[in-house]
């Protein structure tokens, strides 16, 4: 009665090493043979229960070994009884060796994405084309941050035109529009289910590990998996920061981030204190001023950009200078580049430029530099306004003169504008407010988030915990990061670049996927 190990392979393209206590499993399963979902389940039970039962008659006991496999089975076939013409097949038979018990029960992918979002969805679409058996997993639902993470007038802050997915670009009547939130989801859906990819949605992966014999282990919330090769597409938007002083100020006051922020109704009535000048503390700000709240800001060293000039939008006049291209090797200041928060400005009603002078002078707006403490309801800020309106200014200024220069370069004829003049200046740097006497109810962070990358138990980090790679290709390999910022170009975080990025890195994927297949490690 030899115990028996075979191989499967599941309608997801991943195999599995099951055990027999009994060679009897080859009376029912046919190597190089595949079987509708039923049948091969059918056979499976015959197949362990007889088994069992040998054991049963010679040593007095049923195999609880030979029962626990067909439980797995059965729990990975209820996975696909949805699957159309959903087929298992055997791929081998062999009398089961010692080192074939390592890996027992657990199923192999050659690759798993962790991410299912647009990044992590376009290298799936890559994969698709290539036939690389693999599996996206996806903590929530796909798309997810785009769903549930954004506040109700959301909108994007790049153009249309500038959604490229995988042979889906943006196909809409408004390309230089801005696709408010539902928009957005649609269109990331209809991406999806151009190609159908192999996605588990509601899938944590808790820990991925480096294997002995090469590969990966990856443990998740329905099991552990095998695979040769990972790509990382969980982005950087994990952990919301809010600063240890926070937990100073008077707990009457309402603190919220910018993640849980959806629309004014939901902040207390009274002044709200909105700390961070990037992308969302902007918007965010607007969207209360246009509910008739009193707003305070504490400004940062965020840049902000132009949005129209000169008869285009800004984001136009960059990608035909060619500014969109360059990569992070090429870049003048790499670090700069990385570190650096993105322009400030709105695709909020077709599309503007947001100056915070503007909102002082035009809609009661108080601002103050950054946040540098918290005590009771005192809360105390850096004298640094001046600089941080005028650094962001000089960015405006900056981008407005590289369009100047190319258009006379060209000589492209459109109109001139007027040069920039600053609305208002502040008078003093108030460095301390009393938020009750202010009357603030609310604060609204919105000074970012840090990735979590505490599951990876893997060697690829540098300072800072920080991932180390080329264009998202790590040292150790088969190990890969796709959808951060600057991965190779600005473009690389956001809808531009997605593409570009995506297919080098299922290319990569391919060479490994083809010396792993011929038995030699690229």
């Amino acid at each position: 009665m030899p115990e028996t190990s075979f191989t499967l392979r599941w309608p997801d393209g991943s195999t599995e090493n099951c055990y027999s206590p009994s060679s009897i499993v080859s009376e029912l399963l046919t190597p190089g043979a595949s079987y509708p979902l039923q049948e091969f389940l059918l056979r499976a039970r015959i197949a362990m229960e007889r088994a069992s039962s040998r054991v049963m008659r010679k040593y007095g006991y049923a195999c609880a070994a030979a029962m626990g496999q067909l439980d797995r089975i059965e729990t990975r076939v209820k996975l696909f009884e949805a699957t159309p013409d959903a087929e298992v097949a055997c791929l081998d038979i062999r009398p089961l060796k010692e080192t074939d018990m390592k890996d027992i029960g657990v199923p192999h992918i050659p690759v798993v994405v962790i991410g299912g979002g647009q990044a992590g969805l376009s290298v799936s679409y890559y994969l698709t084309r290539k036939r690389i058996a693999h599996i996206v997993f996806e903590r929530h639902r796909k798309f997810h941050s785009w769903r549930v993470n954004r506040w109700d007038t959301f909108c994007l802050v790049t153009p249309n035109w500038q959604c490229r997915l995988p042979s889906y670009p943006y196909a809409g009547d408004d390309p230089n529009g801005f696709m408010l939130k539902d928009e957005i989801t649609d269109y990331l859906d209809g991406f999806a289910s151009s190609f159908n990819p192999p996605l588990r949605e509601g899938v944590a992966v808790t820990r991925i590990a480096p294997r002995e014999q090469g590969g990966y282990a990856i443990e998740t919330s329905i099991g552990s998996w095998i695979c040769d090769q990972v790509v990382i597409a969980t982005g950087g938007y994990d952990n919301p920061i809010v600063p240890p002083y926070a937990k100073d100020l008077d707990p009457a006051i309402t603190q919220i981030h910018s993640v849980d922020y959806r629309r004014p109704s939901q902040i207390p009535e009274g002044a709200t204190l909105v700390v961070g000048t990037g992308q969302s503390g902007v918007q965010i700000m607007e969207d209360l001023v246009r509910d008739g709240r009193k707003v305070h800001m504490a400004v940062g060293p965020a840049p902000r950009s132009p949005r129209k000039y000169r008869g285009r939008d800004a984001t136009d006049w960059l990608y035909d200078m060619g500014h969109y291209a360059i990569t992070i090797a090429e870049h003048p200041d790499p670090m700069k580049a990385l570190t650096q928060t993105n322009h400030y400005m709105s695709g909020r009603d077709g599309g503007k430029e947001i100056d915070l002078r503007r909102f002082v002078v035009d809609s009661g707006v108080s601002l103050y530099g950054s946040v540098s403490g918290m005590n009771g309801a005192k809360i105390s800020f850096d004298p640094d306004l001046e600089k941080n309106l005028d650094d962001a200014d000089k960015s405006y200024v900056g981008i407005r003169e590289q369009i100047d220069a190319y258009i006379e370069k060209n000589g492209i004829e459109v109109p001139a504008e007027p040069a920039f003049q600053k609305l208002w200046r502040p008078e003093t740097e108030t460095t301390e407010i009393d938020a009750t006497a202010l009357g603030i109810t609310s604060v609204i962070w919105s000074i970012g988030f840090r990735p979590d990358y505490s599951w990876i138990d893997v060697d690829v980090f540098g300072a800072g915990g920080k991932p180390v790679f080329d264009r998202g290709v790590c040292d150790v390999p088969g190990f890969y990061f796709i959808g951060l910022g600057w991965l190779n170009t600005w473009g690389s975080g956001r809808f531009l670049a997605i593409d570009e990025d995506s297919r080098y890195l299922a290319d990569k994927i391919e060479k490994h996927h083809t010396a792993l297949t011929a038995g030699k490690v690229a």
